[in-house]
């Protein structure tokens, strides 16, 4: 199980980790809904160095990332369910639009993103390779999205249930 640690906590264990010749990987994301398309990025995260780190952006750049109504789950609850996974070591919670701070100060051997990128449109890219380390695209391709279950969801419930999809019917 992962340790959800402060930014200041996280650079201690990394020096650790790194005085003992460990690499560390890191990658990021909102982990809002956990889903198989998480699973699998995060596993090939973990096969990229020995350490894991995963910063998950807190629940004020959540909403400015995807909006209204999100997060689903705080930072802390999110959080909590990535460090339960077997192949994360440490989780952060960073506040900034990017992760490119974190990875200055950090500098992770690897800074993972997910399919829906490329190399050569991470947003952090050049911080990366202001200190040397590299940028690893992972996991399957970008079939899942948190916003693609809710959707299913709501569906699913609208079609299963005796809920209207007008409320005015509700009533007759």
């Amino acid at each position: 199980m992962g340790q959800i640690v402060s930014q200041t906590k996280l650079y201690e264990l990394v020096a650790a980790d790194r005085s003992q010749g460990l690499t560390i990987a890191l990658a990021n994301g909102c982990f809002d809904l956990l889903h198989v398309g998480h699973i699998r990025y995060l596993r090939g995260a973990a096969a990229e160095a020995d350490r894991l780190v995963v910063a998950i952006n807190d629940d004020q750049s959540v909403k400015a990332l995807k909006g209204d109504g999100r997060p689903i789950l705080n930072a802390d609850e999110r959080s909590e369910i990535v460090a339960a996974l077997d192949m994360v070591n440490y989780v952060v919670i960073f506040s900034t639009p990017t992760v490119a701070t974190l990875l200055d100060v950090l500098q992770p051997d690897v800074h993972c993103k997910g399919t829906d990128y490329t190399i050569d449109t991470v947003p952090e890219r050049n911080v990366v390779r202001s200190y040397g380390g590299r940028t690893a695209i992972v996991g399957d391709p970008k079939t899942h999205s948190t916003r693609e279950l809710l959707e299913t969801l709501v569906e699913r419930v609208r079609t299963h249930s005796n809920i209207p999809s007008n409320p005015t019917e509700q009533n007759s």
